[in-house]
């Protein structure tokens, strides 16, 4: 269990960093009205995507088997937890399941999409909302512990 929730901390890195970069190049090629293309902008995002959804994976795993996770919600009142506990039992879970499912949201439309810029713009939304939803609720007191 420890070794899985080492894998998922440390993922999300890797994950965090290229869905920046993802975000970035969408804004860059919308800004810059560029084409987008196969062997960048399509394999950039897919990977974003697909990274993304295996560390929600992952973190699922986590979330069932540990005692801060699913544990904690059903066995603690929600008004007797303090907000870390409250964090990585309720917040963190919900807010990056749907963070993933705008990320997910964003890959779907892009595909609809002919035109670069309206690619561009698809994943710069979808993806870059997602972004700062995973940001807002990080356990960023246990990362840096």
């Amino acid at each position: 269990m420890e070794l899985l929730q080492n894998v998922h901390s440390y993922l999300a890195y890797v994950v965090l960093l290229i869905l920046f970069i993802a975000v970035a190049n969408a804004i860059t090629g919308l800004m810059a009205n560029r084409m987008f293309t196969l062997e960048k902008d399509y394999r950039l995002s897919l990977f974003t995507l697909i990274l993304s959804h295996i560390q929600l994976v992952l973190g699922l795993v986590v979330y069932y088997f540990s005692a801060s996770g699913l544990n904690a919600l059903m066995n603690v009142p929600m008004g007797n937890m303090n907000s870390a506990a409250r964090l990585l039992a309720l917040e963190h879970p919900l807010i990056n399941i749907l963070a993933i499912v705008l990320i997910t949201v964003g890959w779907s439309r892009h595909k609809k999409f002919m035109e670069g810029k309206k690619k561009f713009k698809s994943i710069a939304i979808f993806y870059g909302l997602g972004l700062v939803l995973i940001l807002s609720r990080i356990p960023w007191n246990q990362w840096f512990n």
